[in-house]
C-alpha cells in the first residue's frame, strides 16, 4: 500500500474531504497538520481565530482516533523532512486560495516533485473553482449578480458531498501536542466568547441542522432583524473547513424542497454565491488586501482620529446599535451581518477612518475572520471594490436600528445600561427627554456616551470628502 500523507489546513474535518477520501482508498495515511506563522506573514491568525482553530483541531484529533500530528513552522522543510524520514509516497491537500497560500504550495509541490513524491490537491473548499468561472471575453467579474446568475449557476451543478472514509489505516507519527501550538492567550479573555459556541465537525453539523429547521424558512426577511433566529452562523465552521459548502448547499436544497420555502433557498444559496464570489475576487486580484480596487480612492481625504477608533472598537460610540453591534463583537467573536455592514460604514463614512482600521480590527476579533471575505467587504462598504456599493448609501445607525431592531431587543442584550429606556428613544438617547432618562436611570456622558459625531454632519462632510476625488 502507499503511505501517503493527508496535509489538513482549512479543511478540518473527515467527511467530505476530498483529498482525505483518496488518500485512504489509495493507501496508509498520516494526517498532518502545520501551523504556518511563518509563510503567512501579515496574514497569519487573529487572536480570536486562534482560540477557534485550537478547539477545531482537539475535535479533529479525537474524529481521528488521536492519530493527527501536528507540527509549527515551515511546512516546506516539514513535509519534505516527513516524506523523507517515513518513505512516503505521496502528499494530498485541499487548495487554499490566499495569495500567500498559493505561493507556497507551488513551491512546496515542486519541491516534493523533486524528491520523487507524488503531490495532488483538490477542491475541498468552494462550490466553484475560481478559474472555472469567466465572463464570455475570459475576464473575471467583477460584479455579483452576473458572476453569480450567469456565471456560477450556468455552470456545472455543485458536486455532491463525499462520505466519510472507512476503516483508515494511520501512519504513526508524534507530532507535538496541540497545546504547543500556543494558540490560547496566556490571559483568559476567551472563556466568555467560546461559551457562545461549540467546535468540531459534529457541531458544524448540528448548526446547519438547526438552521434548517428553524431558521431557513423565513430567511429571505428574517436575517435582516438581528434578534431573529434566521442566520445560519456557519461562518466559521466554513472558513476552518469543519464543514463544506457542497455539504451546506445539498441539505439545503432537500430542507427548502421539504418546507416549500424556495425563495429562502435562492436567497441563502446567493449568500453562499457571495463566498465563491469574494474568493474569484482574490484570486484574480490577489493585491486586493492592500489596495483599493478603485484606484481613485487612493486620493480620499481618511482621517486619522485615534480616539474615535478606540471608541468605535470598545463599542462606546453613542449610537447603541453601533455599540451594541461592536461588543456583540468582542464577546462573541461574531457579529450579525446587517449590523457589521452598519458599523462599517460608520466607521469609513461618518467617521472618515480608512477601511484598513476596521479590517485589522475584525481580523484580529472574528472567529470568521477569512482573508476573502473580510477584504471583499470591507471594500464593498467603502465604496473602492467590485461590485462597490454607491459611496452615497450611508448606512444611517438610527433609521437602521429602527427599521430591524424596532422593540430594541438586541440592543437591550449588548448595551444593557440604557434597557430602562422605552422603546421609542432607546434608538437615540439624546434625543429622549430629561425626564425620560432619568426614569430609566441616565445621564448621557456618564452611564451611556454622548455621541461622537453628528450623523447629518458626518454624512455632508463624506459626500464632500467623495466629491474630492469623483472626478
Amino acid at each position: 500500500m502507499k503511505k501517503i500523507i493527508h496535509w489538513f489546513r482549512q479543511d478540518l474535518r473527515v467527511s467530505d474531504n476530498p483529498a482525505l477520501y483518496e488518500a485512504t482508498r489509495n493507501g496508509q495515511v498520516m494526517p498532518v497538520y502545520i501551523l504556518d506563522d511563518e509563510n503567512a506573514g501579515a496574514n497569519k491568525m487573529g487572536a480570536a481565530s486562534r482560540v477557534w482553530l485550537h478547539h477545531s483541531l482537539e475535535s479533529l484529533n479525537k474524529s481521528l482516533d488521536n492519530n493527527l500530528a501536528v507540527f509549527k513552522g515551515n511546512p516546506c522543510e516539514l513535509l519534505s523532512k516527513l516524506a523523507k524520514d517515513h518513505e512516503i509516497d505521496a502528499v494530498h491537500w485541499n487548495r487554499c486560495y490566499e495569495p500567500w497560500r498559493i505561493a507556497r504550495d507551488k513551491a512546496i509541490k515542486e519541491q516534493l516533485k523533486e524528491q520523487g513524491v507524488d503531490v495532488q490537491s483538490f477542491n475541498g473548499s468552494l462550490l466553484w473553482e475560481p478559474w472555472d468561472i469567466s465572463k464570455q471575453d475570459g475576464g473575471a467579474y467583477k460584479v455579483f449578480t452576473p458572476f453569480y446568475r450567469k456565471g456560477c449557476l450556468q455552470s456545472t451543478s455543485p458536486r455532491e458531498p463525499l462520505p466519510a472514509p472507512e476503516n483508515m489505516e494511520y501512519i504513526k507519527n508524534g507530532g507535538i501536542p496541540i497545546a504547543e501550538l500556543g494558540l490560547l492567550p496566556e490571559i483568559d479573555w476567551n472563556s466568555s466568547m467560546e461559551k457562545h459556541w461549540s467546535f468540531g465537525e459534529q457541531a458544524a453539523q448540528k448548526r446547519l441542522d438547526d438552521f434548517l429547521e428553524e431558521g431557513l424558512k423565513g430567511y429571505k426577511e428574517g436575517r435582516n432583524f438581528p434578534s431573529q433566529n434566521n442566520v445560519s452562523r456557519l461562518s466559521p465552521y466554513l472558513h476552518f473547513g469543519e464543514i463544506s459548502p457542497h455539504q451546506v448547499w445539498c441539505a439545503a436544497i432537500n430542507s427548502a424542497l421539504a418546507k416549500k420555502s424556495e425563495n429562502d433557498l435562492d436567497c441563502f444559496q446567493s449568500e453562499l454565491g457571495w463566498r465563491e464570489f469574494s474568493y474569484h475576487l482574490l484570486y484574480h486580484f490577489p493585491d486586493l488586501p492592500e489596495k483599493n480596487m478603485n484606484e481613485k480612492f487612493d486620493a480620499f481625504p481618511w482621517v486619522k482620529n485615534d480616539s474615535a477608533v478606540e471608541a468605535w472598537q470598545k463599542g462606546q460610540t453613542g449610537f447603541p446599535l453601533i455599540d451594541a453591534g461592536m461588543r456583540e463583537l468582542w464577546q462573541t467573536g461574531y457579529m450579525h451581518n446587517r449590523v457589521r455592514m452598519v458599523v462599517a460604514s460608520f466607521l469609513v463614512k461618518n467617521l472618515l477612518i480608512h477601511w484598513k482600521e476596521g479590517e485589522r480590527w475584525f481580523w484580529d476579533c472574528l472567529l470568521d475572520a477569512d482573508l476573502a471575505n473580510n477584504i471583499m467587504s470591507w471594500q464593498w462598504v467603502a465604496g473602492c471594490g467590485a461590485d462597490a456599493a454607491p459611496y452615497f448609501r450611508i448606512f444611517n445607525p438610527i433609521t437602521q436600528s429602527q427599521r430591524f431592531d424596532p422593540e430594541g431587543t438586541y440592543i437591550r442584550k449588548f448595551v444593557p445600561e440604557i434597557k430602562g429606556l422605552p422603546d421609542k428613544h432607546i434608538h437615540a438617547p439624546w434625543d429622549a427627554p430629561k425626564e425620560i432618562l432619568e426614569k430609566a436611570g441616565i445621564t448621557l456622558g456618564q452611564d451611556y456616551p454622548k455621541p461622537i459625531t453628528d450623523i447629518k454632519a458626518s454624512r455632508e462632510r463624506a459626500l464632500e470628502a467623495y466629491n474630492e476625488i469623483k472626478g
